[in-house]
């Protein structure tokens, strides 16, 4: 390719995806390579959850809520952390974002009010209907297509073009691909055991469930040219994933007042720290755990596609009791007899959770029972490249590399600097769209005053 782009993109996530959408619309030459056989990464695999605090779904529909009301929420949970200033940006920016998405790219989602998630004190997450985000990648990809954007899969990035310090492309399977500006949405490094066992030890032996382009590369990139990391330790777990089916077990299970037990049949823990925040007490108990949940919170998760699915494939078992639930799962039946009666204690009001669970939603649990057999595992890392608040790559010395733009997975998140007790329900996909769309702005923006 010998013209040279205005900018290009690594990566068509959902990160890369709004990044080339919004340089295009500025007026740029955009052209977007992604290694995979196909777009999507780990924005396919997520529920496409995103939070809009403040957006007119919200006011359309009576709920109070603000950017401020947000950073608020995220900060009670993640604590203070080296991207504070992204948490103040993307709070302010999400509501916006999301009715970009929805009425100029056409997006086919709406506000959930079924439930809140984990972190977010009002209803602001807004989601595709079917609560998977490959519909959301598909019509960002039918908006790129409508654009003319290229997308080259298959095609992986090996290096950086680098002239006097400044990042002016890069060697895209041996062939130079001259740029103005870089934008990096090459994920995290969840997929790389060696990075991940350095910066998140606690849940380095878990199975990764995530897309397998995140490896790391955006923050090897960054290293060589002196950027900046943050928050390195911190990463998204699920405490649930289904096994065998390999599907998510919707958190909304949990939420709606199911427990989780060991094979002993006992609860180990406090669900209310939700999917990411638990997945290492599923690990430090066992190889496994069960869901167990009754037939009414099953038919509020039948609702969302992907649990439909996993339930047609065979992975909810059934019982009238808690003793021939054992039984039909090889747990110990007087350990879940004694677990499923002291919740329910609890839940009724009769005495305190033993570990300290106050959200107890449709329970205490009653006749049929459900259980799921899942396992724990990681599913994106939240460190990597501190950008600014226009997405631009920070130096360790100060200010920002030239010419170069980061944001999802290679970028630092905003789920605080360790662990994944900080991460919120969206903190992934917002973290991605807002720094892709802004990186396509500001990158249309720096070319511009330079003419």
């Amino acid at each position: 390719m010998s013209e040279t782009l205005d900018l290009l993109i690594i990566g068509a996530g959902a990160c890369g995806l709004a990044g080339a959408i919004s340089a295009h619309d500025a007026g740029g030459t955009v052209a977007i390579v992604e290694g995979r056989d196909r777009p999507g990464g780990n924005s396919s695999l997520s529920t496409g959850s995103i939070p809009g605090a403040g957006s007119k779904y919200q006011h359309q529909a009576g709920i109070d809520d603000s950017p401020r009301r947000m950073v608020e929420d995220l900060t009670r949970i993640a604590g203070h952390h080296q991207a504070d200033d992204l948490t103040q940006m993307i709070a302010a920016e999400c509501g916006p974002l999301c009715e970009w998405l929805i009425e100029d790219l056409g997006a086919r989602m709406e506000l959930i009010t079924a439930y809140r998630h984990i972190g977010h004190s009002v209803e602001r997450l807004h989601a595709p209907r079917s609560r998977r985000g490959q519909d959301l990648v598909d019509d960002l990809l039918r908006s790129v297509a409508q654009r003319d954007i290229p997308i080259a899969v298959g095609n992986k990035a090996k290096h950086l073009l680098v002239e006097d310090g400044y990042v002016v492309g890069a060697v895209v399977e041996g062939e130079p691909v001259p740029a103005r500006k870089v934008l990096l949405a090459t994920n995290g490094f969840a997929a790389d055991p060696a990075l991940v066992a350095e910066h998140c030890p606690e849940i380095a032996a878990a199975e990764y469930f995530g897309a397998p382009g995140s490896t790391g590369d955006a923050v090897r990139w960054g290293l060589a040219l002196g950027a900046a990391l943050g928050n390195m330790g911190s990463y998204q777990g699920y405490a649930a994933v289904a096994y065998p089916q390999g599907q998510l077990l919707s958190w909304t299970i949990l939420e709606k007042g199911g427990v989780l037990v060991s094979e002993t049949g006992e609860r180990f823990g406090n669900e209310d720290l939700g999917y990411s925040g638990f997945a290492s007490h599923v690990m430090a108990q066992g190889s496994f755990a069960w869901a167990i949940y009754d037939m009414r919170i099953h038919g509020v998760a039948q609702a969302e596609d992907e649990y439909a699915e996993m339930s047609a494939m065979g992975a909810v078992k059934w019982a009238d009791t808690p003793a021939a639930l054992a039984e039909v799962v090889g747990l110990n039946r007087v350990g879940l007899e004694q677990a499923i009666l002291a919740y329910n204690a609890a839940a009724k009001g009769d005495c305190k959770d033993r570990f300290g669970r106050t959200a107890f939603a449709m329970a205490p649990l009653q006749a049929p029972f459900a259980a799921v057999k899942v396992k724990p595992g990681l599913f994106h890392t939240q460190g990597g490249l501190l950008v600014d608040n226009k997405a631009r790559v920070r130096k360790v010395s100060g200010g920002v590399i030239d010419n170069l733009f980061a944001g999802g997975g290679a970028a630092a998140g905003i789920s605080g600097r360790d662990g994944a007790l900080g991460y919120a329900s969206g903190n992934g996909l917002i973290t991605a769209l807002v720094l892709g769309r802004k990186a396509g702005i500001v990158a249309m923006e720096e070319i511009r005053a330079k003419v």
